[in-house]
């Protein structure tokens, strides 16, 4: 009678199939180290829904969360270093960047986009962490200055969002140049009398720093967000002394006079458009 019975066949699930489909969907947040559903991250705009942790954004989703329906025109997109001193480290410079370019879809570590916000035309620079670090070179210099000169030209408002390391070792000094190429640009910005929002989020420290992040007419972090030039390690190994607790986070910049407002990333949009309203009056209706 053994013809009547269909045994069931189980189908063995190995250990790698297993992990290869709960890959990702879990994400350990770095504030209050709990375990949380990816989907609820990104239902409050990659921030703890616990403990309000704001996680980093690549540069694309910045520009999603900040501009009108999510939408832009990018500028300047074929820009791309031609390695000025043929570096080598641990790799040659073009093959770093050849294989950046070709993860990412980014010619540099920079995005320059014009849209709206809240329906006010805003031209947008938003800086990838992902691209060696959010290193400033020629094409960031390059881009940014050209975002400067669009802004000076159609009068609209600039907002550059940056999350970088610094100036771009693998460029030399032809990087450091672009601190003062973009300060320039930024005074001509300022006597043209047209709004500059510069938004600092975790990273934003060296060169990047000490040039256009903390030249904005309204200079905005992130909560928690990394601010400084040297690094907290190389700053106590040079004064041998132990930094305060929090020591260059958003806060503790905001404490010491060095930023204008701490926003949530949830309110920024709105922070934004009422500055903007402050600066150039409201839209007409």
């Amino acid at each position: 009678m053994d013809w009547f019975k269909h045994p069931k066949k189980v189908a063995k699930v190995t250990d790698e199939e297993r992990h290869v489909k709960t890959e990702g969907l879990w994400i350990k947040c770095d504030g209050c180290r709990q375990i949380i559903w990816r989907k609820d991250i990104e239902e409050t705009l990659h921030c703890c829904p616990k403990c309000g942790h704001h996680f980093r954004i690549d540069a694309r989703t910045r520009l999603k969360y900040l501009l009108d329906d999510g939408k832009w025109s990018e500028h300047d997109a074929t820009l791309t270093s031609n390695d000025p001193l043929a570096f080598v480290d641990a790799k040659p410079y073009h093959e770093r960047l050849a294989s950046m370019q070709k993860a990412l879809k980014l010619k540099d570590a920079i995005i320059s986009a014009s849209g709206t916000l809240h329906g006010r035309p805003v031209n947008v620079c938003s800086l990838e962490l992902k691209f060696i670090g959010g290193s400033m070179g020629t094409v960031m210099g390059e881009a940014i200055t050209r975002a400067i000169e669009r802004s000076i030209a159609d009068r609209h408002p600039l907002i550059i969002v940056s999350a970088s390391g610094g100036a771009r070792m693998q460029e030399g000094a032809v990087s450091l140049m672009q601190l003062v190429k973009i300060s320039a640009a930024l005074m001509k910005l300022d006597q043209a009398k047209v709004p500059y929002i510069s938004v600092l989020t975790d990273p934003t420290t060296g060169g990047v720093t000490a040039s256009f992040a903390m030249l904005g007419d309204l200079n905005i972090a992130e909560p928690g967000a990394l601010i400084g030039f040297a690094g907290p390690r190389v700053i106590e190994q040079t004064i041998r002394q132990k930094l305060p607790e929090g020591f260059q986070r958003a806060e503790f910049v905001l404490q010491h006079g060095f930023l204008d407002a701490v926003v949530k990333r949830s309110e920024m949009r709105q922070f934004i458009a009422t500055s903007l309203n402050f600066f150039c009056g409201p839209l007409p209706q």
